[in-house]
């Protein structure tokens, strides 16, 4: 039977409860949000002359919860409005309404009791086939279970989904023994089709996989904290991105988790676990006083560490006091730096200084504690890696980890030093196999009960490195790279220092596209899976131009720029632009003139070029006014003035969405361009809008001309900025800056309504540019951002 999710119902609407129903929202799935009805008024409620019985007072609290969703930062939606999509109520009023719903999520407290009592209500209404599920970090799914009607059996699980639900990958899927294996497979699917998510399906065991390996490797670090003399921050310089692991490193995370959430996952282990294990997971005397003390970390404004003006200070765990922060110095973190990234883990941990020592402790016990539970928690390694690196954003997972050290130089190491290494990992490397994982064609391969198997991937997941393993490389240079994707698509990928474009970037745009049109093929994407897609042009580069009075060679480089984007617009083949993260400046003019977009819903666009003294050079102000020029609804009155005064306001505010969706708000994404919620997925999206194009008999745009507003329309822009000058707001040089913006956006000085073409605004535009980048104060500002990495008003 097909089976589709419309409509989804959450009950319980707390922090985790209500993040969920974002995330539906953001989807665009009708979610109902059900709490319990409270059982006394509050002040405002009696001032009101309400009563219990009334049904604002009734749906309080998922009332509060979606009120909130406005104020939590990060946000929970992508957009405002997709709170449009959540439904409230409560659980005495509302049960009825769980019949109209294909998929019911329980995110109640973590009691097994309370649990079990409301899914015998949830029994009743649901109607045959809905899928149940529990959000629960914890406890027994198959517990929960028990007394249920064969069908609600049939159609549960656990789907533990990470906090916040918007932004952590991972979600674990605890079928019982009683689920059936279609619901399993459907939900594994909608996770990573639909909800984006990163899938692991785990076994039904206290915490299951991520919080199980996390948990234990956090307390392992802190016990280190406790006996070897390193304080909190010591710690953390060296257990964060040095080594792979999140930026927040240890202590960090913990604070932004809450010491409160942090214990109480610990102790679930705790609690269901015996012998040397239940040891493991004992909190230390001075957590549970921080907790006591109210210590819980960034929601009480301290915890292991407290800011203090504008100094960090970092717990001392035997004073209970907060002291200066420290950072561990050791001859290994060094040569850590200048290595290679792949190599910088194992220079540190088979170091003789106390770098070597901390990493060494902590991570051994660590690797030997994932091996010992691995098939405990999960059905192989390859799904503990793929839970650690989704939940804690670990760069590799503990068995890659292993393999990046040495398993046989780690192992002799072990046993030198009396530590139990299970038996299943002696006989992998008894039978001649050094690694748990292997590389064979582009295929990852991972060791399990004797061989090894490939690690299946979902067929939209199109990994840019195993193509150019596989010699699908066409052409290349430093800057980017131009792949065969398959099926009649290139891919040109951006792999210089930070994504940057700079000339040879400038090259290959073009060389890509002179291929897709001269070859036979169906068009281009242009998009890589870097950190960010491009944060834009080679500041650095452009500041030493102008310092040197090159301006003759930046006009050239601006130029061609701007020439590439328009070939990227008017290409005889559709090309598709895949923006994620960071899409900034030149990146988001690189995006704009592309026949389509296919963007990450975690898409954070915008022209920012002002924060360093200048405006866009490469085409930006002008793709910008025409995409709000075309992007009005059939019908609409058009009025130039608004759409001019919208563009410079959100170039001359540096406005960057914070999604994709605020994207189509701020103009720099059509409604008709597409959102990939599963970031893995967007190279192949992007793909599938080019073969669409393309057969659908895609032809360029024609060459047409804009109408600007004009002298009068630059005046009216520039009221507002004199206003603000004015109040103190902003700096003369400002409103410098603003009026070269203003005159571009305007068509200079032409009467309203006059009609130009293209290359007469981009000539507007590359002047004002050049003119900006040779003045002081924008050197100033451009100096200041690269060194402090924040703008400078002057």
């Amino acid at each position: 039977m097909a089976r589709e999710i419309q409509r989804a119902a959450v009950i319980g609407s707390g922090v985790m409860g209500s993040g969920i129903a974002a995330h539906l929202a953001n989807i665009g799935i009708p979610t109902l949000l059900l709490d319990i009805v409270p059982n006394e008024l509050t002040k405002a409620e009696k001032e009101k002359g309400l009563s219990l019985s009334n049904r604002v007072v009734r749906n309080r609290l998922a009332d509060a919860a979606v009120a909130k969703l406005f104020k939590q930062k990060p946000a929970p939606l992508t957009k405002k409005k997709n709170a449009s999509f959540i439904t409230t109520g409560n659980l005495e009023d509302d049960l009825e309404k769980l019949a109209e719903v294909d998929w019911i999520i329980e995110v109640i407290v973590e009691n097994l009791e309370i649990k079990k009592q409301l899914f015998e209500k949830v029994d009743v209404y649901r109607k045959e086939g809905t899928i149940v599920s529990s959000n629960t970090s914890g406890i027994s799914i198959e517990a929960m279970a028990e007394g249920r009607s064969a069908d609600f059996k049939a159609h549960f699980l656990g789907t533990h989904f990470f906090n916040p639900p918007r932004y952590l990958k991972l979600l674990e899927i605890i079928p019982t023994k009683e689920t059936k294996p279609e619901v399993v497979a459907y939900m594994k699917q909608f996770g990573e089709n639909v909800l984006g998510k990163g899938v692991v399906e785990a076994k039904d065991t206290p915490n299951f996989i991520a919080n199980r390996i996390g948990t234990y490797g956090l307390l392992v670090t802190v016990g280190e904290l406790l006996k070897s003399g390193y304080s909190v921050g010591e710690i953390d310089s060296v257990t964060g991105t040095l080594i792979g692991r999140a930026k927040s490193a240890t202590f960090r995370t913990l604070d932004v988790v809450g010491l409160d959430t942090f214990i109480h996952v610990a102790n679930n282990v705790y609690e269901n676990v015996d012998g040397e294990e239940k040891d493991r997971f004992h909190v230390p005397h001075f957590m549970k006083e921080m907790l006591e003390k109210g210590w819980l970390g960034s929601k009480t404004g301290q915890g292991f560490y407290k800011k203090e003006g504008k100094q960090i200070l970092e717990l001392n765990p035997e004073t209970m006091e907060y002291e200066q922060r420290k950072k561990l110095k050791a001859p290994s973190i060094e040569l850590a730096k200048q290595a290679k990234k792949s190599e910088r883990l194992k220079t540190i941990i088979y170091a003789d200084d106390r770098a070597g020592q901390l990493l060494w402790n902590t991570l051994s016990l660590s690797l030997l504690y994932a091996a010992e539970k691995a098939y405990e928690i999960a059905d192989d390694i390859y799904a503990v890696d793929q839970a650690m690196k989704w939940g804690f954003g670990w760069e590799q997972g503990p068995f890659e980890t292993w393999d990046a050290i040495g398993v046989e130089q780690s192992v002799a190491k072990m046993e030198q030093e009396g530590k139990t290494v299970p038996s299943w990992v002696k006989d992998m490397l008894a039978a001649g196999n050094r690694s748990f994982y292997k590389k064979d064609n582009g295929s990852t391969f991972y060791y399990d009960n004797g061989s090894y198997k490939k690690a299946e991937e979902n067929p939209k997941t199109i990994n840019l490195v195993k193509l150019k393993e596989q010699n699908n490389v066409i052409k290349k240079n430093s800057g980017a790279s131009l792949i065969d994707l398959g099926d009649g698509v290139l891919n040109l990928e951006f792999h210089s220092q930070n994504n940057a474009i700079g000339l040879d970037i400038i090259q290959m745009i073009n060389t890509a596209i002179e291929e897709a049109e001269q070859g036979d093929y169906k068009g281009l994407v242009i998009g890589n899976q870097g950190k960010n897609f491009c944060v834009g042009a080679n500041l650095a580069l452009m500041l030493m131009e102008a310092q040197d009075d090159n301006f003759f060679e930046l006009e050239l480089t601006i130029r061609q720029f701007q020439d590439a984007m328009m070939r990227i617009r008017y290409s005889a083949k559709p090309v598709v632009a895949a923006p994620f993260s960071m899409s900034l400046g030149g990146g988001a003019e690189v995006a704009m003139p592309a026949a389509k977009i296919q963007a990450s819903s975690e898409t954070y666009m915008g022209l920012v070029e002002v924060g360093v003294g200048l405006i866009p050079g490469g085409g930006g102000n002008k793709e910008l006014y025409r995409r709000l020029l075309e992007g009005l609804p059939e019908g609409t009155d058009l009025d130039l003035q608004k759409i001019a005064n919208k563009t410079f306001e959100t170039i001359a505010m540096a406005k960057v969405s914070t999604s994709a969706d605020e994207a189509k708000e701020y103009g720099f994404l059509h409604d008709e361009d597409g959102i990939s919620m599963n970031g893995d997925h967007l190279i192949y999206d992007a793909k599938q809008q080019v073969i669409h194009l393309a057969d659908e008999g895609y032809r360029a745009p024609k060459r047409i001309k804009i109408p600007v507003v004009g002298e009068t329309g630059y005046a009216t822009m520039l009221m507002g900025v004199k206003s603000m000058q004015y109040s103190g707001y902003v700096s003369e040089y400002d409103v410098h800056i603003a009026k070269k913006l203003a005159n571009v956006i305007a068509g200079g000085k032409l009467p309203y309504g006059t009609p130009v073409d293209e290359q007469y605004l981009l000539d507007l535009e590359r002047e004002a540019f050049l003119s900006l980048i040779g003045e002081r104060k924008t050197q100033e500002r451009m100096q200041h951002m690269l060194v402090k990495g924040k703008p400078l008003r002057n």
